[in-house]
């Protein structure tokens, strides 16, 4: 071997041992941000599932401390006295029939507008992404003016549709792009077979949807679940109909007289589980909807 050869062959490694150092410099330092996140997001969680076992004497004489014993007592406390049983109940209820709502309405008009071509196909999708700019919060006022004119006020019918209309233009806007993603042969062979619109949508094309389904679902699930400014405002005559989110803010206001802080700590734990289970559970199915339109 040549000394020239040589030289460029030490340099080449030289400049390998410098890349891998980098490399191994760049890999702990996004590993120790990792570490950060992981801690910044699960530690309050962590703080609050512990806290709740503890009794409100121990929580206000060191509210970092951990559990002497564990006091189950808190739970029952929450779900029979504070009611938290009744209030989860309201929110499944409603959560049934809006997230019903919300998915098959949002998935039709996804798949109209992705599928069809039709004079003011663009303007109605548009309309929908045009529905995500404009903060609820300026609704409220015609919102409970329409609620109150069609009787809907305090029950639970009005809160599902307004859970619906909250939460249909993400909905289509999320799935218009996904519907776009998919290809268009097996819906032209379904109708050249005599299958109808109707068949096609829901025995062939909303199957092949199902990554970017279930990735839309968990959010709009997550979204009305911890919802409380709608039902702040059309659902705030009868405490025992109350859902949830209003359920834990009148036990934090009752503790805050009471001082039975393990119960409130303990009813924020029986609203966390259901999110962390459904989480837990479709994960796989989120990242798969999430990242299925970027592969295709």
């Amino acid at each position: 071997m040549s000394t020239s050869t040589l030289a460029k062959t030490r340099q080449s490694k030289a400049e390998q041992i410098k890349v891998k150092e980098g490399g191994g410099t760049l890999n702990v330092f996004s590993h120790a941000f990792l570490v950060l996140w992981t801690l910044m997001a699960a530690g309050p969680l962590i703080w609050v599932a512990v806290t709740a076992f503890r009794t409100s004497s121990d929580i206000l004489n060191d509210p970092m401390g951990l559990p002497s014993s564990f006091h189950w007592a808190n739970f029952a406390n929450a779900w029979t006295q504070a009611h938290i049983g009744q209030y989860a109940l309201n929110s499944l209820i409603i959560l049934a029939g809006s997230l019903t709502g919300t998915m098959l309405l949002g998935s039709m008009a996804a798949y109209v507008i992705a599928r069809f071509t039709f004079p003011g196909n663009k303007a109605v999708f548009l309309l929908f992404a045009g529905g995500m700019m404009f903060p609820v919060i300026l609704a409220l006022v015609p919102l409970f003016a329409v609620m109150e004119n069609f009787q809907l006020l305090d029950t639970r019918l009005g809160l599902i549709i307004a859970y619906v209309a909250y939460s249909l233009p993400f909905t289509t806007f999320f799935l218009t792009s996904f519907f776009r993603t998919l290809p268009t042969g097996v819906q032209e062979a379904a109708m050249v077979d005599g299958a109808s619109h109707t068949r096609t949508f829901f025995q062939i094309m909303l199957p092949m949807a199902k990554p970017g389904l279930v990735s839309i679902g968990i959010f709009n699930f997550l979204g009305q679940w911890n919802q409380y400014l709608l039902p702040l405002l059309l659902n705030n005559e009868n405490e025992s109909s109350y859902v949830l989110p209003q359920g834990l803010a009148s036990l934090a206001v009752a503790q805050g007289y009471r001082g039975d802080w393990g119960a409130l700590f303990a009813g924020l734990t029986i609203a966390m589980v259901p999110v962390l289970v459904v989480y837990a559970v479709f994960q796989r199915q989120v990242q798969a909807g999430l990242t299925a339109g970027a592969l295709k």
